[in-house]
């Protein structure tokens, strides 16, 4: 395989060594790209600086300290902080192609740690030439989630009004039911989600070969570890010990869930690794949703509330 320098495809340049708190935040403003690893390497947006125009959409940027080499293609103009570069290609690349040349330098991670920085190193990196990038790159779908941001629907976001919202215990809407332990030594390999206490990816923390012992359309809450973290599980799985399980008494589905989901959460505060949710706890918690004109819980304005959010076309 030919290799080339970094510098050999790209003209490279430090970003604008701003720093964020001295910056006024905007959440409708510009980018702030710095050298974390998440969020394509945005921590925040800022508002336009006078005299400073913000770096052209589609440069790439690559982190020389904190999370090096993390290596992002930028699909807006944004402005950066300390110790970034920005990667202009000197040929014309597809996005495909440079998101394949963002993947090629972070491969080099692993010669960096925080000790050790990548500015005065990255441009003699080697990467493959323009030659040796696989066809299979630019037949590749680089843009999966393209209209992931609309609602479902083109309706109106309901109105929240608390006031007039009630209060409920979670055993009457709710059967809950408890995990069950499962060691890591026991656990075979397989496609069924294993949900544990924690606060991401849904509870997923691995996936196991053992048969599902709770169904989906459920709702897990983590009364131990990540306390009061509460995710909709749309398939069977199987549930850590440090978890209960939320069976409805009613007819739910992942728009509902979401909204309870949401209520749930806000519980948090009351909860932490010495206070545990437990069963008997968690059936006498109370939640506060909206109502009929009956008092009963108002399950269609829920649905609705959540259908017309951005991103609830992709629920």
């Amino acid at each position: 395989m030919k290799l080339v320098r970094v510098s050999d495809l790209f003209d490279i340049k430090y970003g604008d060594s701003l720093e964020l708190n001295r910056l006024e935040k905007d959440d409708c403003g510009i980018n702030f790209v710095s050298r974390t690893a998440k969020n394509n390497g945005v921590s925040a947006k800022v508002k336009r600086i006078p005299g400073i125009e913000p770096t052209p959409a589609n440069t790439i940027t690559v982190a020389l300290g904190g999370s090096v080499l993390e290596t992002f293609l930028q699909p807006e103009p944004f402005y950066s902080g300390y110790h970034i570069f920005c990667l202009t290609p000197k040929v014309a690349l597809s996005e495909a192609e440079k998101l394949f040349y963002c993947a090629c330098i972070r491969a080099n991670q692993y010669r960096y740690n925080y000790g050790r920085q990548a500015n005065r190193t990255l441009a003699e990196l080697l990467i493959p030439s323009r030659e040796e990038i696989p066809t299979w790159v630019n037949k590749s779908n680089v843009q999966p989630f393209d209209g992931a941001n609309q609602p479902f629907t083109k309706e109106q976001t309901p109105k929240i009004a608390t006031g007039t919202w009630e209060w409920f215990k979670l055993q009457d809407l709710f059967e809950i039911k408890k995990g069950k332990r499962l060691t890591k030594a026991n656990m075979k390999k397989g496609n069924v989600p294993f949900i544990g206490s924690i606060d991401s990816n849904n509870g997923y923390r691995e996936y196991i070969g053992q048969k599902p012992i709770h169904t989906g359309n459920t709702i897990t809450v983590n009364y131990n570890g990540s306390v009061a973290e509460a995710f909709y599980q749309p398939q069977p799985f199987w549930a850590s010990d440090d978890v209960n399980v939320l069976y409805p008494k009613f007819e739910m589905n992942q728009y509902i869930a979401l909204f309870i989901v949401s209520l749930i959460k806000l519980e948090r505060y009351r909860f932490n690794y010495g206070r545990k949710w437990h069963m008997e706890r968690m059936k006498e918690s109370r939640i506060k949703l909206p109502v009929t004109s009956h008092g009963e819980p108002d399950y269609e304005f829920m649905g609705k509330y959540i259908k017309s959010l951005p991103y609830s076309s992709s629920i």
